[in-house]
């Protein structure tokens, strides 16, 4: 794997881990860091709850030191509170700062936020500018292939924010109106490289080595941004790594693998945020870990039932019982 740099931040691979609200959590985080990805990117923060001091957005906000390099993302369509909440967090220990533009969930979406920027390209503008001159940090930017298939406007976008004073772009190659369905486009990540001088992270349809290889062929990109390939698989960077070393796909974890992962991750969850929280926010993670497993299905609804680290335990010595 290549490595990659952003600004005056050098990345020791170009494997990253896109931001995901409700998966790219501190413990989640951490376990992708241990399987090799080269940058973490946290959950996105809104701009204004960290103006508003809204006491859930510190629990975003928490970095620890063995993540770096990590990537702090922010959202928001204010330029001069974007700019003045960068600066306000800029000593916080993140190493890189980038703007949501990308987000299609509706609340954001109709508050002018996220992928609603990408209709916007003059205020997106003024919205990279103002945070790049806030901070010494690099500003990166993630975007959509457009609005819609009408408004397919990334490349436009990509200009924008280089002129801004971003110093990288990562392209999901889909539009807002496709949400996560549908074949992701990576022709458009390719016209955008073409495009422009700063480095670009291509996003989209990551689920293998295979597609790492594809996806630098057909489009030429310089990093690579793994989403819901990593959910329930934070193997998925060394399975890549293994694959650029070897030239061989390895092999699928053991079933007794994914149960002591997930009872881990379940104990790293319960350390950060208490066994309630803990437990209730790993029945989704156990449901993508155990996809494709024996009996998969059946588990996955007991694991909807589950209240205690114990009741988890004693299912999955169960589950291990006709999986081994």
């Amino acid at each position: 794997m290549k490595t990659l740099k952003i600004g005056n931040v050098t990345l020791e691979n170009n494997l990253i881990l896109a931001p995901m609200a409700g998966v790219t959590d501190l413990p989640f985080r951490l376990l992708c860091k241990e399987q090799g990805a080269g940058l973490l990117c946290m959950e996105m923060v809104s701009a204004k709850a960290i103006l508003y001091k809204n006491r859930n957005t510190e629990e975003l906000l928490r970095i620890d030191p063995k993540e770096h390099p990590v990537s702090l993302q922010l959202f928001g369509s204010d330029p001069k509170i974007m700019g003045e909440i960068a600066k306000q967090i800029e000593e916080r220990p993140f190493d890189i700062l980038d703007i949501n533009m990308g987000c299609p969930v509706p609340k954001v979406v109709n508050n002018g936020d996220g992928s609603a920027l990408m209709k916007d390209p003059v205020l997106a503008g003024k919205i990279i500018e103002a945070t790049a001159k806030a901070i010494q940090k690099p500003v990166t930017v993630k975007i959509r292939k457009g609005f819609d298939e009408e408004h397919v406007n990334a490349v436009e976008m990509a200009h924008v924010a280089q002129e801004s004073g971003a110093a990288a772009v990562a392209v999901h190659g889909r539009t807002r109106e496709q949400y996560y369905s549908g074949k992701a486009d990576w022709d458009i990540i390719r016209q955008v490289k073409e495009a422009v001088s700063i480095p670009v992270i291509g996003n989209g349809d990551i689920l293998t080595a295979m597609d790492v290889i594809r996806m630098e062929e057909q489009t030429g990109c310089d990093g690579f941004m793994i989403a819901r390939g990593a959910e329930g698989n934070p193997w998925i960077f060394s399975q890549i790594h293994h694959y650029f070393e070897t030239g061989k796909e390895p092999e699928k974890p053991s079933f007794y693998e994914v149960k002591e992962m997930i009872l881990r991750h379940a104990r790293m969850q319960i350390a950060c945020k208490g066994e309630y929280t803990g437990i209730r926010e790993m029945r989704k993670h156990a449901a993508w870990y155990t996809a494709g497993y024996k009996n998969s299905s059946k588990l996955r609804a007991k694991v909807c039932e589950v209240e205690t680290y114990e009741q988890l335990e004693e299912l999955f010595d169960e589950a291990l019982a006709y999986n081994s």
